[in-house]
């Protein structure tokens, strides 16, 4: 329990690794906000918290909007009080179109970078007063080893909310803030099983130090570890969990 009556807010929650860290959290103690773009998954998600003894609420969010968000950070101040921490998951990623850099539509371009990359500095943003109020708290950024191979938008996207978790941690620590990522690999989620064919899989697992597949379960036991106060001294951190799929000094 050791996020009990604290208050969290999981952007893009309704399913994948997001699910997992809002269920995660409640699990914990947290009362928790899915931000969700997507309605019906919203939904079922704070439901299915509340179904199983928690306490969670969902606000349907556009991380892109700053009326949106600062709406969706307004609807937990009323039901929770001031935010604790802050996941900023939220991105297009499953079933996200796949163009090369000279022929992606600037329109897509444009939408995709304004929620995978600006997404997490506007919610920041949003969720900035209510946190300084509190006298601190924690954010944690999700970010992806993409970054690290920036083979294309997603990757150029998941590079800059790298430089944002670094920029961020210096601005806000001053009102003991923290700000870290968590850049997952290869994990096993709908997302791969639907866009990756497995003989890809097979080869990307091959290729790992530690061959197989990221859990969500590994995910969500480092991001918890970053939002607790057992990392009450680490800030500005992108941390890979990724089973040495990217290995650097």
């Amino acid at each position: 329990m050791r996020f009990k009556d604290k208050v969290a807010i999981v952007t893009g929650a309704g399913q994948g690794i997001g699910e997992h860290y809002a269920r995660a959290l409640a699990e914990e103690g947290a009362k928790v906000v899915v931000a969700e773009i997507n309605e019906a998954q919203g939904e079922a998600v704070a439901k299915a918290i509340r179904d199983a003894g928690g306490k969670a609420i969902f606000v349907r969010t556009d991380v892109a909007s700053e009326d949106a968000t600062k709406a969706a950070v307004a609807a937990t101040v009323k039901e929770f009080g001031d935010v604790d921490y802050l996941l900023n998951n939220a991105a297009i990623f499953f079933g996200m179109e796949r163009h090369t850099w000279l022929n992606v539509p600037m329109d897509y371009y444009n939408r995709f970078m304004a929620v995978n990359m600006n997404g997490a500095l506007i919610m920041t943003r949003a969720v900035y007063p209510s946190m300084k109020k509190k006298g601190g708290g924690a954010i944690l950024n999700q970010s992806s080893t993409a970054a690290y191979t920036s083979k294309n938008y997603y990757g150029l996207a998941k590079l800059a909310v790298n430089g944002i978790t670094l920029g961020l941690a210096q601005e806000l620590g001053v009102d003991n803030i923290r700000v870290n990522a968590i850049a997952p690999g290869p994990t096993d989620t709908s997302a791969i099983q639907t866009s990756v064919p497995p003989e890809a899989v097979k080869r990307i697992v091959d290729s790992l130090p530690l061959k197989r597949l990221g859990q969500t379960q590994d995910m969500v036991n480092t991001a918890l570890f970053l939002l607790s106060d057992e990392a009450s001294w680490v800030t500005g951190q992108t941390w890979c969990v990724d089973g040495g799929m990217i290995l650097k000094p």
